[in-house]
């Protein structure tokens, strides 16, 4: 049986080790220990945890919920933070990330296993939802398969290149919210560096291959997959 792998962010070395060494002791698989954000999105992007224990103080610039957030821009990873910071802003800043639970430190061995499993369990729920559904239905007689990953209207195929097909993926995986234009240059395109107009090309290419309206695009902001439009109820 395959261990869950988890990435652990957490800057003091021996309190590092010493979660390391209890998660070890549990039968799950340690990507990585780093102590920074840079080295975090690395971690991520190498080793693709299925759960990161994250650390808030980081002692650098960006702390450990700046870090949640541009990992989540990334991919989307259960989060457990684990922290002795109890102050309601940085709590309130926290929830902001939808985090599976906050650990203060110090905590028992047991009860970081619970919140990993819960975590981990979290995540494949939601995985197992998405694999269980053949067609997704968009709106405006389109659909999608996600056994064969492609579009369709009423049945007939429509062809859509790897980042198009990606780019649907994301939205449809959204559920309606809006995703920003950062976090879809970050999972589209991880390790490269794009123009602002090469994401605004995809979009339209996608676009022109759908009703316009199924797309919305949230200025400044982002888009989302406009499963609500009230056209929809119209066509049907």
């Amino acid at each position: 049986m395959t261990r869950s792998k988890i990435l652990i962010v957490e800057d003091e070395t021996i309190v590092a080790l010493d979660i390391k060494k209890t998660l070890e002791n549990l039968d799950f698989e340690i990507t990585n220990t780093v102590t920074n954000y840079n080295s975090a999105l690395n971690s991520v992007r190498v080793n693709k945890p299925d759960l990161i224990l994250m650390d808030i103080n980081l002692g650098q610039k960006y702390d450990g919920i700046d870090t949640v957030k541009k990992i989540h821009a990334i991919e989307k990873i259960p989060v457990i933070y684990v922290t002795a910071f109890t102050d309601e802003q940085t709590i309130k800043r926290a929830i902001q990330t939808n985090p599976v639970s906050y650990l203060v430190k110090p905590f028992k061995r047991d009860e970081l296993k619970s919140n990993i499993l819960l975590g981990l369990y979290k995540i494949s729920k939601e995985n197992n939802d998405y694999k269980n559904i053949i067609d997704v239905d968009i709106g405006l007689g389109y659909y999608y398969n996600y056994k064969e990953n492609r579009l369709l209207y009423k049945e007939m195929p429509i062809k859509l290149s790897n980042n198009e097909n990606l780019l649907l993926r994301i939205l449809i995986e959204a559920n309606n919210k809006v995703v920003t234009f950062e976090e879809l240059e970050e999972r589209i395109w991880p390790n490269n560096e794009i123009s602002d107009s090469t994401l605004r090309t995809l979009v339209y290419r996608l676009r022109s291959k759908l009703e316009h309206r199924l797309i919305e695009t949230v200025q400044k902001v982002g888009c989302r997959l406009n499963k609500d439009n009230p056209m929809h109820a119209a066509s049907s």
